[in-house]
């Protein structure tokens, strides 16, 4: 009855809800088609509510055609027209929100089907998406309007038809990803005075339920995705070999480096991922070879246990098999590569350390007498000796002698330990060295220790690099690779020590996760010290870090970005951490049990004070380190 009475008082004739509830599927759809169609041609306060549903239909029904095939593309597209041509519309009760929701939900159901997508070319929706993408609202639109763009620029169907405006969207979506992180710190997270932030980005972000805090985090999150969508965007025209002169230059693949996507938004590859599409064609490796930041940066990627190291080694690989470009980087690149010669399997990728090997010793007599650079020279020696030589000598040795010697590394290993033990540091490191060369390169474990204690040794003797070389081929040794827990917490150490705040961040949570999933109780205990290194490189990696920096070298807070973020848009605001580390640890597939209330910053500071007693035992470095060997 009550129902009844509901749609008795409706006198819209073309009211949405009144359709959605027919029971009758060809009046429904009568109702639906005329909705659309009359929608962004009248004046209805339930407009806002229409786009919300429909927002949530889209989401969790993408793939339905009912919607589609009854003209939502077209009343979605005249919708943001509406939005962006008149001002006063946009402004009147809530019709700020309709453009978002629009260009949201042609962002949901073009994302997996194709068919879908040329209904959606076919409505028109590029030329009101391309409004929004140059920013004529605010950088919340742009967001979706990106979204949007990029599923349809990855189809071959619709390709050509943002292709069109190649130059402008290429253009604007490197500029995007370049500028956005500062954008959305100086317009809404940065904004201190919480009057000055729009509401309506405010609702959007929580859907009206959430605090700053949670505003703030949804906003780092968005901001994230903002930056890695619009590299998808870039993504889908480098892959065709598209506008390469543009995204070549020297500047933005500078700007890359430093696009990763964040702790938030793990699924993607950020820049790694554009930088890998770009090494698949000849010009996009010969602009790759000639960006040292570039180059610093997959090596460094390489070496990590980045989700995406896998990439990092493809690009260099491919940098490598390329005559053009082998012989401008093989010097800086091979000394990296050199410590992954032994990695066995990295996810679905197996015997990766045997085509490092091979690229690597490809005419390596050539490049020993091209670069007059004694450390490239002894690093190739050294990889002939152990890949070649070493593996002839070890075929004919029989199981027996392989014992024996096990039983002499173990010795040596005992006296090596000893030696730490009394400070004689350098002595125990040539002890561990000794122990290498003896040791069989089947005998992987024993490898696997050994050059993580030699990394223990570099590190108390201040040396990074060696460190990280040593950690990083005790990492390749283990099963799987990057689990030994010793070795990333060590390497985590050594990246801290050269600045390198991701790598060691990464490490040092790859460390935690080991930590976690080796308890045997119910109650997780971090190391502190551990801990603390999370707290520092994440202060560090902050996906708004150089904005922050930025406002405080230029006292511009408050000021309108109105060039980079839109007509509509206020200023500046403050991080939030507890809730990241949580998402952050939830990210790298983190075991969950009992670790909510440890990283709490008030248990976490119990932590601490409990581990006092452990605390005093770590203050000398020597103890520290024979601790742990």
């Amino acid at each position: 009855m009550d129902s009844l009475k509901k749609k008795k008082a409706c006198t819209n004739p073309s009211c949405f809800f009144c359709s959605l509830e027919e029971q009758d599927s060809s009046l429904r759809r009568v109702g639906m088609e005329k909705c659309f169609k009359e929608m962004p041609l009248t004046e209805n306060k339930q407009h806002v509510l229409v786009l919300s549903s429909l927002w949530h239909i889209a989401m969790t029904q993408p793939d339905d055609p009912e919607f589609p095939s009854l003209g939502i593309f077209k009343c979605m597209a005249n919708l943001i027209y509406r939005g962006i041509n008149d001002k006063n519309w946009l402004l009147s009760g809530q019709n700020i929100y309709i453009p978002y929701y629009a260009a949201h939900v042609i962002g949901s159901y073009t994302m997996n089907k194709v068919e879908f997508a040329e209904m959606a070319v076919q409505s028109g929706v590029i030329l009101p998406l391309m409004e929004l993408l140059r920013g004529k609202i605010s950088w919340v639109e742009q967001r979706v309007a990106v979204r949007a763009l990029g599923h349809l620029a990855s189809y071959e169907k619709t390709f050509e038809a943002v292709a069109v405006y190649e130059e402008e969207v290429v253009g604007l979506a490197m500029t995007l990803a370049s500028t956005c992180l500062d954008v959305v710190y100086f317009n809404f997270v940065g904004v201190k005075n919480m009057n000055k932030k729009l509401k309506y980005h405010c609702d959007l972000l929580t859907r009206g339920v959430g605090d700053s805090e949670m505003e703030d985090r949804k906003a780092e999150e968005w901001a994230s995705q903002l930056q890695c969508w619009s590299l998808y965007l870039l993504n889908c025209f480098a892959c065709k070999e598209k506008s390469l002169n543009l995204i070549c230059r020297q500047d933005f693949l500078r700007n890359l480096c430093d696009m990763w996507g964040g702790l938030l938004n793990h699924a993607s590859p950020g820049g790694a991922g554009l930088i890998r599409i770009l090494c698949y064609s000849k010009d996009g490796r010969k602009s790759i070879a000639e960006s040292k930041e570039i180059i610093e940066t997959l090596c460094n990627l390489s070496r990590s246990s980045d989700d995406w190291q896998y990439m990092g080694i493809d690009c260099l690989l491919l940098l490598l098999n390329d005559q053009s470009t082998r012989y401008k980087v093989f010097e800086v690149i091979s000394l990296f590569l050199m410590d992954l010669v032994e990695l066995g399997s990295l996810g679905d990728r197996s015997n990766v350390g045997e085509a490092i090997t091979k690229l690597l010793l490809l005419d390596h007599k050539k490049c020993k007498l091209l670069f007059k650079n004694h450390r490239v020279e002894k690093a190739l020696q050294d990889l002939w000796n152990l890949k070649v030589e070493r593996r002839k000598k070890e075929k004919l040795m029989c199981e027996e002698k392989v014992e024996e010697i096990r039983v002499i590394i173990g010795l040596i290993k005992q006296q090596a330990k000893h030696m730490f033990w009394l400070g004689e540091i350098e002595e125990a490191l040539e002890k561990y060295s000794e122990a290498l060369d003896l040791c069989p390169l089947k005998l992987r474990k024993e490898r696997m220790v050994l050059h993580s204690n030699r990394a223990q040794c570099h590190l108390l003797l201040r040396d990074a690099d060696s460190a990280i070389s040593d950690s990083t081929r005790a990492l390749c040794l283990s099963t799987p690779a990057n689990s030994h827990s010793k070795s990333l917490w060590r390497r985590s150490q050594a990246y801290d020590m050269k600045g390198l705040a991701k790598e060691s961040l990464m490490d040092c949570i790859m460390f935690i996760n080991g930590c976690v999933k080796s308890g045997n109780t119910k109650r997780v205990k971090i190391p502190y010290y551990a801990a603390r290194m999370i707290s520092k490189q994440m202060d560090a990696t902050w996906l708004f870090a150089n904005a922050q920096s930025k406002t405080r070298i230029s006292g511009q807070v408050g000021k309108e970005q109105e060039s980079h973020g839109g007509d509509y848009v206020s200023n500046n605001g403050k991080q939030q951490r507890g809730e990241m580390m949580r998402m952050m640890m939830e990210n790298k597939d983190f075991v969950s049990a009992g670790l909510a209330t440890i990283i709490e910053k008030p248990l976490l500071v119990k932590e601490v004070r409990r581990t006092k007693v452990e605390r005093a035992r770590r203050r000398s470095k020597k103890a520290a380190g024979a601790r742990s060997m």
